[in-house]
């Protein structure tokens, strides 16, 4: 596979947790310079002098062609290609405070998984809002079954990056290809997006159903399910279906259900074994996307009239404090049907 690397390619990349620490240095690696947000002075600073994010991607040495700073807008000026990776919640403020900088040629990339609570878009969407001078054209998203740590071990992975620009989504592909870590291109935007953000609630889900020690036929009904209500969501929102049947939809659904590495699967399992989420949360510094979307994902699909009976209980799981063993029970005692309804 070839990888060539533009040597004048000037990338910024903003957001310093373990996604956006493992693709920093996957692009650092492969021989682009590149400028690079911290949020956190005392991440900043560390990275700097020891080429190590110990906060968030502990025990991975970093390639000398990341640049850390805390001045977001001199990361993001002039700049032919800006790669935004920061939580769900935080992204309308972080682009808003980057549009000035943003060139009207710049390729923005979203590699953020989550729905915005009040609003319901996508990360592409609050995107758009903010950077108003920004081409719908130069935005493009990345999603994928990609745990942080294992592509920072440089572990075969593959992702999909969209665009409904298709030539930004082959431009950007080519930018983050390399041997171990294989790029699709795709058009169905949403489609990448609501993957990627409602597995996180599945996650969740099936870490409460591991949690509770009831075995591997019911998480194994528990993915097929919920990736049902992804495809019903989806086509309502005018996804590809191919889409949610590949990397970004069933790939990172799989993924993240089943890992031990993913976030929203601990904070599931937690609380299958009795924990309140407060308390679960408050020993975690890296964010579980599901615990946010789940909300956003509840009104939305009530809103847009679409039945997501899973989501919907971790919905009331999650912020009315419901029983897991009950929600189980709800969801195995609901009316008969098809299962192509």
């Amino acid at each position: 596979m070839e990888t060539v690397v533009e040597q004048d390619l000037k990338i910024g990349v903003v957001g310093a947790g373990s996604w956006g620490t493992a693709l920093a240095n996957l692009l650092g690696c492969k021989g682009y310079p590149l400028d690079w947000w911290v949020f956190e002075q005392d991440v900043c600073r560390q990275i700097a002098k020891q080429r190590e994010n110990k906060v968030f991607l502990p025990g991975v040495t970093l390639s000398p062609n990341l640049h850390p700073s805390n001045d977001l807008q001199a990361v993001v000026s002039d700049k032919d290609l800006v790669l935004v990776v920061v939580p769900s919640h935080v992204m309308r403020e972080t682009t808003r405070q980057m549009a000035a900088a943003i060139g009207a040629d710049t390729i923005v990339v979203s590699a953020s998984k989550g729905i915005e609570n009040k609003t319901h878009l996508t990360m592409s969407g609050v995107i758009g809002e903010t950077l108003t001078g920004l081409s719908a054209d130069n935005l493009a998203v990345l999603s994928g079954p990609s745990f942080a740590r294992e592509v920072a071990r440089k572990s075969p992975t593959v992702v999909t990056v969209a665009s409904q620009n298709l030539s930004t989504a082959e431009k950007v592909q080519h930018v983050f290809a390399t041997p171990y870590f294989r790029v699709y291109s795709n058009q169905d935007m949403i489609g990448v997006e609501l993957g990627g953000a409602v597995k996180n609630v599945i996650a969740i889900a099936a870490g409460v159903i591991d949690g509770l020690g009831l075995g591997l036929n019911t998480r194994a009904a528990l993915i097929t399910r919920g990736l049902a209500e992804i495809q019903r969501l989806g086509k309502r929102l005018g996804a590809d279906q191919r889409t949610l049947a590949g990397i970004a939809g069933v790939g990172d659904l799989i993924l993240t259900c089943t890992g031990d590495l993913s976030r929203n699967h601990t904070v599931g399992k937690k609380i299958g074994e009795g924990l309140h989420l407060k308390e679960i949360l408050a020993e975690m510094r890296m964010v579980a996307e599901g615990v946010k979307t789940a909300k956003s994902v509840y009104n939305l699909s009530r809103k847009v009239d679409v039945e997501m009976p899973i989501c919907h209980e971790m919905y009331h799981i999650l912020y009315e404090d419901a029983s897991p063993q009950e929600a189980v029970y709800r969801l195995m005692t609901r009316d008969l049907k098809q299962e192509l309804e």
